[in-house]
């Protein structure tokens, strides 16, 4: 049975299922600090952990994550073991988000989904530019909304206004911010905080589209 973990208030009009990154589990401080912003901004955040995390919580091994595209049939199950009332928002934590983005448009054709929010997708690996993980992006129908760091090393603001999206997808650019959304305050005079607010108040309205069935 899927485990979540759950923030913010159960009557929020729109549920948000957030899956984690390749290498930190659902409560890392990166995924709760995530999770806390958005349940600040009035959004209803269920976390969960693929098997292979559970695992590693439970063992204490670590093994190197499996291939993204091995998890759809894991984020699949989630969505209807979470069984959300309402408007679902599908996504997660760079690969959690990539792995969401694989079955983002089967589930919306299903009208089990509204939308797919990916925070820092992994465009790339760091320093493989060349391997881009955006071909399904480019059909995608899904409503989707990328939050991503400008000096995010697995697709940077600069390289990724070169790629082929479509035009489903909107990106909400976070100055500085690397691969968690956190700027340098030396730099730009901003916290991760400061982003993690904008980054939640830009999903909340996005959401609220999504919830009055706009795009």
């Amino acid at each position: 049975m899927t485990a979540f973990l759950l923030d913010g208030p159960e009557a929020a009009k729109v549920t948000l299922l957030l899956a984690h990154g390749a290498g930190a589990a659902m409560d890392s401080p990166a995924m709760e600090g995530i999770a806390g912003a958005l349940a600040s901004a009035g959004l209803r955040v269920a976390r969960f952990e693929f098997g292979y995390m559970a695992l590693r919580r439970e063992t204490g091994t670590r093994r190197p994550p499996p291939r993204a595209e091995t998890l759809v049939d894991e984020y699949r199950a989630a969505v209807a073991a979470l069984a959300a009332r309402g408007p679902l928002v599908i996504g997660g934590k760079s690969m959690g988000g990539r792995v969401a983005s694989m079955v983002a448009d089967e589930l919306h054709a299903a009208g089990s989904v509204a939308g797919l929010l990916c925070l820092g997708y992994p465009f790339h690996p760091p320093d493989r530019r060349e391997q881009l993980r955006t071909q399904h992006l480019e059909q995608l129908a899904t409503p989707a909304l990328i939050c991503q760091g400008t000096r995010d090393p697995f697709g940077s603001r600069e390289e990724v206004a070169g790629y082929r999206l479509s035009p489903s997808v909107e990106i909400l650019w976070l100055e500085d911010g690397d691969h968690d959304l956190r700027p340098r305050k030396r730099v730009t005079g901003l916290t991760a905080g400061d982003h993690l607010r904008r980054m939640a108040e830009t999903v909340a309205s996005w959401a609220a589209r999504l919830g009055r069935g706009g795009a």
